[in-house]
C-alpha cells in the first residue's frame, strides 16, 4: 500500500501554548500584588481590607488570590472581554475551593458604568487604564472608581516610565518554558500615543507573535496624580520600587516617595485615598 502523501502536522510548542497562562507566568505576580494591597491599606487606613474590585480583570488572577487570602474576602472582576472571562470560569474558578469560588463575581461590563456594592479597594493593574487616551476620559474613569469605593476606600494602580519608556524597543526575559518579549513598537511624541505588543518564543523556534497588543497613552505620574485629585480623591501616595545595588535589578520593594532618580525604566504604584 502506498504511503499517504499528506502527513499530520506536528504541533509546535507555540501551537500547544495558552497565551493566558503565559501572561500570568510572565507578567503577573498576584501574591505580591495582594501583599502590597494588604500592607498599604493597613498603613493608610488602619484595618484589613475585605472587599476588592479588579477592573480590567482579564483572567481574574488577582481576584482568585484575594479570596484565598482570608475566608471573608470577596472579589469582583470587571472586564469587557467575554472570552477572557469565560476562560477564567473554565480554568481559574474551578481551581478554587467551592467556598472561595462563591466569593468571586465576574462581570462583563464597562468599568466606566458598572456599579455594585461599594468596596474597600479598587485595582487597575498592568497599566490597563492607559487605554483611556484623553484627560476627560481618564478623569471620568477615576471619578467612577471614586463612586465605587467605601468612605475609607483606596484606589491602587500601577505605572511605568523612564526615558526608555518613550523609545521603540524590545526587551526579553527568559523563563524555563518560554521567552517573554515586551515590544514597544511605536510612540508618537505629539499625541503621547503608543503601540505595544507581547510576544512569546519557544525553544523549538516557534513563536506566538502579538499574543497581546495594546494601543494606549503613555501617562506620567504628575498627570495621573493631578487627575486623581480632580476626580475627587483627597490625596495620592506614590510607592517607588527599590533597587538592589549588588544584582543591578529591582528589589521588588515599594516604598513611599516624593522624589526619585531619572532612571531609564521604573515601576511604581499609586494609592489614591478617597
Amino acid at each position: 500500500m502506498a504511503k499517504s502523501s499528506s502527513k499530520r502536522k506536528k504541533l509546535t510548542l507555540a501551537d500547544r501554548a495558552d497565551r493566558h497562562i503565559l501572561y500570568e507566568k510572565s507578567v503577573q505576580d498576584a501574591e505580591s500584588e495582594i501583599d502590597f494591597v494588604d500592607e498599604t491599606f493597613r498603613n493608610l487606613r488602619g484595618r484589613d481590607p475585605r472587599t476588592l474590585r479588579e477592573d480590567f480583570c482579564g483572567t481574574a488572577n488577582v481576584c482568585c488570590e484575594w479570596v484565598r487570602r482570608r475566608p471573608d474576602n470577596t472579589a469582583v472582576g470587571v472586564d469587557l472581554d467575554a472570552s477572557v472571562l469565560a476562560w477564567s470560569r473554565e480554568h481559574k474558578l474551578p481551581a478554587l475551593k467551592d467556598a472561595q469560588a462563591s466569593r468571586v463575581r465576574l462581570i462583563e461590563g464597562d468599568v466606566l458604568t458598572t456599579r455594585g456594592r461599594l468596596v474597600d479597594v479598587v485595582l487597575a493593574m498592568n497599566f490597563s487604564y492607559w487605554l483611556f487616551k484623553t484627560r476627560p476620559l481618564l478623569r471620568e474613569y477615576f471619578a467612577a472608581v471614586h463612586r465605587n469605593l467605601k468612605r475609607d476606600g483606596l484606589f491602587i494602580l500601577d505605572c511605568y516610565g523612564g526615558y526608555d519608556a518613550f523609545r521603540v524597543l524590545r526587551e526579553r526575559r527568559e523563563y524555563r518554558s518560554h521567552t517573554y518579549v515586551w515590544h514597544q513598537a511605536s510612540y508618537n511624541p505629539i499625541s503621547g500615543l503608543m503601540n505595544c505588543h507581547i510576544h512569546f518564543t519557544f525553544r523549538d523556534g516557534s513563536k506566538l507573535t502579538q499574543a497581546f497588543s495594546y494601543e494606549w497613552r503613555l501617562w506620567t505620574l504628575p498627570e495621573l496624580r493631578e487627575l486623581l485629585i480632580e476626580a475627587g480623591f483627597s490625596r495620592s501616595v506614590v510607592y517607588w520600587q527599590g533597587w538592589d545595588e549588588k544584582t543591578g535589578e529591582p528589589d521588588g520593594q515599594f516604598k513611599p516617595a516624593e522624589s526619585a532618580d531619572a532612571d531609564a525604566g521604573w515601576l511604581a504604584y499609586i494609592a489614591a485615598v478617597k
